[in-house]
């Protein structure tokens, strides 16, 4: 006589089909970038999430639920949280406070701009929260931070799916685009790195296009973006507190408590990162640990996706109209803006580095 589950084995087996189905897609996207870079630069992330929308009327299963569930929430915050470890605080203070404070004030102006967008066109302040917030910091990633700490509303999956595509998109344009507008400006090799670091959205995209130009631009490109990427801590907790608060006062669908512990697991992983190296001896214990974390955040982040396509129906997704589309580019544009016209006054200032 078969004896039922019961308790945690039961709930753990519930979750497997839904993280399997996952994995299987996660596994498929990886393997088909290669091939698929062929003829266009699209990562597996973007892969991933694509095909899962295709296979939504398959996965929509019941069976399916708990585990795409289980990714989206418990695995994407791990994932994000090992982030931390790819940056390091003696190569944001090299930044120098000139473009430091560019780039937050980029940042900040691209939040606010999405927000301000969206109460325009007509749509939510939440979707031009998580338009702000995944230009200004680091594309897909910080889109699915940003969507932990947002209130629920109709329509949240198919908002996050469509900004996911939509600044990887607009970062391969980006990736091609702005170098000849940095040579343009007068931008030496170093401020180059700056402005591709600080107004590109995705990390790949950064690091294609700085050191497509350069050594020195690809490595101020991507210390210039690890900084962006640092600054996700602020803008999450920021977020999240915004809209409880909102949602206390007005009544609004509550916020989730703007106290992600994910996010400190990232500060604390990042303080990690800066202190351990620096150790005699650790190198050889920590090198092995922070590429092992490496991996599981990479894959962490693509298993995300993947469940996060899966749960998202097509139909909801060509609901989205134009004004989506506008928010979006005027996110991009409003970091453009910003950065690039910060460095070009303060390079005539003699503020930063000249051609």
């Amino acid at each position: 006589m078969a004896v039922a589950e019961t308790g945690p084995a039961k709930g753990f087996a519930s979750l497997v089909p839904g993280i399997a189905l996952a994995l299987a897609l996660a596994g498929a996207a990886s393997l088909l970038e290669p091939l698929v870079a062929r003829f266009l630069p699209v990562p597996a992330l973007v892969i991933a999430l694509v095909v899962g929308i295709w296979l939504h009327p398959f996965a929509a299963r019941p069976l399916f639920a708990g585990g795409l569930r289980f990714c989206v929430s418990k695995v994407l915050r791990i994932a994000v949280a090992l982030l931390g470890l790819r940056v390091a605080l003696g190569d944001i203070a090299a930044l120098g406070a000139t473009s430091a404070l560019i780039v937050i004030a980029g940042m900040v102006a691209t939040i606010l701009a999405g927000v301000g967008l969206a109460r325009f066109l007509g749509l939510s302040n939440a979707f031009g929260a998580l338009a702000g917030a995944a230009t200004a910091v680091c594309g897909a990633s910080a889109a699915l931070a940003t969507q932990s700490v947002l209130p629920d509303y109709k329509g949240k999956e198919a908002d996050t799916v469509f900004v996911i595509v939509g600044v990887n998109l607009l970062s391969t344009i980006a990736m091609l685009a702005y170098p000849p507008l940095a040579h343009a400006l007068g931008f030496d090799n170093q401020l180059t790195g700056v402005m591709l670091g600080g107004t590109i959205h995705d990390v790949a995209q950064v690091v294609g296009a700085g050191f497509a130009v350069s050594e020195t631009t690809g490595a101020a490109a991507v210390v210039v973006k690890l900084f962006r990427v640092l600054l996700l801590l602020p803008v999450i907790l920021a977020i999240g507190y915004a809209f409880a608060r909102r949602s206390s006062v007005a009544g609004a669908p509550s916020a989730k408590v703007p106290m992600p512990v994910f996010a400190f697991g990232f500060l604390l992983l990042c303080l990690l990162n800066s202190i351990v190296p620096a150790v005699p001896g650790a190198a050889a214990i920590y090198a092995p640990l922070k590429s092992a974390a490496g991996f599981i955040s990479t894959w962490g982040l693509l298993l995300a996706i993947a469940a996060l396509g899966l749960g998202t129906s097509a139909t909801a997704i060509t609901r989205l109209g134009w004004r989506h589309v506008v928010i979006l580019t005027g996110t991009t544009l409003v970091i453009l803006g910003m950065v690039a016209g910060g460095l070009s006054l303060a390079l005539r200032m003699g503020l930063v580095g000249g051609a």
